[in-house]
């Protein structure tokens, strides 16, 4: 066919699978096909028409179909959502059919009834990394959709996308109204516990969205050391971030008695802090007020807004605890300033360029002033996360960095359990020095029991030592103190490793679906979930997490995992290569 012939125009397409088609299809064939095309006829097809939209085809699992508006296409997708959630409402999660959704806006070419050309193949890449009920767009489709509907989307950076020349921005739809049913009620622990959500940049300069971010992160902090406090991890609060929220609902899916609210102004050399405290079983506000002053005057703003929350929860608290709990990170502003900036960064580590910014911010917090423990210990983390995918270049100078960063941290940082946590993890996975990391996350722990992340890395430390239920101790801490983590996948990994170690394969690959489900791109579970599966008899589904694995690190081999896994034990070390190497990964 020549050029001149081709039919190009630019439509708006939506991309739908269902997520673990091929487990569901192994458990029952007949049935999930005969459900899927219920599914189809009953809510999907006639949802489509609704909005005028057009299926170009059935893939089996999935559909293809495009809409001449964009703002069509996402109510189609959040209706279909919603009336999925609906009717699986009384099928056991193991069972049930759930979409993954991606939508477009690009210039397709139009052939025999079919569409083709790279915005399809766009929609089809969101579709993949979307969750299972849940919806992804693009950047040229947010630009669209934005202000239009009453949708709150996370700015999930750019991705690497299969077979996608070009990094794309990703926006994920994050009000879940699409799922249509209550996440379960979580009972509350048995001490006081709160939830600071995030609070709002009413700074006329929305690019300080970071230094507001930063104030709830420090406020957050300063409550979790309190031991006798149960403090929900920010990873889990900040889901709630852009939306309008009924407080008594945030404390039955964060299981809490207390939620904290509040807004934050920048303007020049001025800041205002404004803080609500509300009581999530009965919706009574225990405490309200705001804090006027200066930029310098900054921590001190931060203290009085903790020492008001904690004087609401428990009167008679004692000042030098007080004291403890609300220490300065640094006197340098600057250095302060731009340890923010590299945190905002470090969220969204999912390219080598954001790794490398995030270094570089934290590497300036260092230099003016070289005794921000905290700093160093985010610095070695970006090590870390360099090394877990593969992207260290000058591999023994870029180990020595991070070991000597990790060092740092933990010797600067006593009393401070980010400085020895991160920095503990880095001596472990990087230097293996596991003894020495142990017993500095161990402190970190003790400082603050209510650190999330601590809790997970500390898990993923119990397995590399080979102490598998340790790990799931602390996996099961890690889940509690934040359920609605947005890196519950690393938790899940940690879980599965755990269970491998103790021979318990079934738990193992069922651990590693559920974090390949929310990364579908992690490579540790993917390879735990190919060796469980090779031990457990079950070849296909090993087989096929290698080819999985081989499309994200085409250079794997046995020969080559001890940078992937570093396992301190040799017979733990041999056990995993020996399941991957059953389930075909080459020498």
């Amino acid at each position: 066919m020549t050029r001149e012939h081709l039919v190009r125009r630019l439509t708006a397409i939506f991309a739908a699978d269902v997520a673990g088609y091929s487990r569901l299809t192994g458990m029952d064939e007949e049935g999930t096909h005969v459900r899927l095309k219920e599914h189809l006829r009953v809510l999907i097809d006639p949802k489509v028409a609704a909005y005028r939209g057009h299926i170009v085809k059935n893939t089996g699992d999935g559909l293809l179909a495009e809409f001449k508006s964009v703002v069509d296409a996402m109510r189609c997708a959040v209706d279909v959502q919603r009336g999925m959630a609906e009717r699986n409402s009384d099928v056991p999660p193991n069972n049930r059919i759930e979409f993954r959704i991606g939508i477009n806006v690009g210039d397709i070419i139009e052939d025999n009834g079919d569409i083709f050309g790279d915005g399809v193949n766009v929609a089809a890449r969101l579709e993949a990394v979307a969750e299972p009920g849940g919806i992804c767009v693009s950047d040229d489709a947010h630009r669209q959709l934005r202000d239009k509907l009453d949708i709150v989307f996370d700015d999930a950076g750019e991705q690497n996308l299969k077979n996608i020349e070009r990094p794309v921005r990703v926006f994920r739809v994050m009000d879940r109204v699409a799922e249509g049913r209550q996440r379960p009620t979580l009972a509350l622990p048995n001490k006081p516990s709160i939830a600071v959500l995030p609070f709002q940049n009413l700074s006329a300069d929305p690019d300080q969205e970071y230094f507001a971010d930063g104030i709830v992160e420090d406020i957050t902090m300063a409550l979790s050391r309190f031991h006798w406090l149960f403090v929900i991890a920010r990873n889990s609060s900040f889901t709630y971030k852009g939306r309008i929220v009924d407080v008594k609902q945030v404390g039955r899916e964060l299981g809490v008695r207390y939620v904290l609210e509040g807004s934050v102004r920048k303007a020049g050399n001025r800041m205002r802090i404004a803080g609500q405290l509300i009581d999530a079983e009965t919706g009574a506000h225990l405490w309200t007020d705001h804090f006027n002053g200066a930029l310098e005057d900054m921590f001190d703003l931060q203290d009085r807004v903790t020492s008001s929350v904690v004087g609401a929860i428990a009167p008679k608290l004692q000042h030098e605890a007080m004291k403890r709990a609300t220490r300065k990170p640094t006197e340098n502003l600057d250095a302060y300033d731009y340890y923010l900036r590299g945190l905002a960064r470090a969220r969204r580590l999912t390219t080598m360029e954001a790794n490398r910014e995030a270094l570089q911010l934290f590497h300036k917090a260092i230099e003016l002033d070289p005794g921000l423990a905290c700093a160093y210990g985010m610095a070695a983390w970006c090590y870390v996360r360099r090394k877990a995918r593969g992207w260290m270049i000058e591999h023994v100078q870029e180990s020595a960095e991070a070991t000597r960063l990790a060092q740092k941290a933990v010797h600067l940082g006593s009393e401070d359990a980010v400085a020895l946590c991160m920095g503990g993890y880095t001596l472990a996975f990087v230097a293996q020095e596991f003894d020495d990391a142990a017993a500095f996350m161990d402190r970190g722990l003790a400082v603050n029991p209510n650190v999330a992340q601590a809790w997970t890395l500390s898990a993923w430390l119990r397995v590399w030592r080979g102490e598998p239920d340790l790990a799931l101790e602390h996996v099961s801490n890690a889940i509690r103190m934040s359920p609605l983590d947005p890196g519950v996948s690393i938790m899940h990994g940690a879980a599965a490793y755990a269970h491998f170690l103790a021979s318990r394969y079934e738990m193992a690959s069922s651990s590693a679906e559920k974090s390949i489900r929310d990364s579908p791109s992690f490579l540790l579970p993917i390879c735990i979930s190919a060796a469980s599966n090779a031990f457990a008899g079950r070849l296909e589904p090993a087989q096929k997490a290698i080819a999985r694995a081989l499309e994200f690190n085409p250079d794997l081999r046995a020969s080559d995992l001890r940078d992937l896994a570093p396992f301190r034990r040799a017979e733990d070390f041999a056990k995993f290569v020996a399941g991957l190497r059953k389930a075909g990964l080459p020498e």
